[in-house]
């Protein structure tokens, strides 16, 4: 971020630090879900609606999914990271304040992981970048023109659920 803008690069490091919720998968050819949406109807995001239907049909289930989606029309609300806060951030306004929002535009490749309910790990419920040829991306909130959004996502089943570093 520089001022009030920013610039996507590919990150020349491959560590990476604080947070990861990650989706490792072969690649391989293989079962998968497909969702293909037109117009937001309720208050959910689009991934926030997986979630819903998830608890809703398999209450007491944790079932976690990853993979892609994208976002094909509509624009979307995604914030940016800017450098370290000199003070610390002590509440989510804080965070909130400190975070840079900016409005982007499709089409935007998202990757993400969430979860129906969290099996006890104090996971992420959820956690969805995005990114595009388009010098746009970042962290997706919601899209912020329901009215014409069309989202395209193609996840998987997660088998194993790995915690590193639970906080106490």
């Amino acid at each position: 971020i520089f001022n009030d803008n920013y610039r996507l690069d590919k990150c020349k490091y491959p560590e990476f630090g604080l947070l990861g919720n990650l989706f490792i998968s072969e690649g391989k050819p293989g079962k998968v879900i497909e969702i293909i949406v037109e117009k937001r109807l309720g208050k959910e995001n689009f991934p926030e609606s997986i979630q819903k239907i998830l608890r809703e049909n398999f209450p007491n289930k944790p079932i976690s999914l990853g993979g892609v989606f994208i976002i094909e029309k509509g624009r979307t609300k995604l914030h940016i990271m800017p450098d370290f806060s000199p003070e610390p951030l002590r509440t989510n306004d804080d965070v909130d304040k400190w975070l840079r929002y900016f409005d982007m535009d499709p089409p935007l490749i998202c990757l993400t992981t969430l979860h129906s309910i969290d099996p006890g790990l104090d996971l992420r419920m959820e956690h969805t970048h995005c990114f595009s040829d388009h010098n746009q991306g970042g962290h997706y909130h919601y899209d912020i023109t329901p009215d014409i959004v069309r989202y395209t996502g193609y996840l998987q089943i997660v088998e194993a659920i790995y915690r590193i570093d639970r906080p106490k």
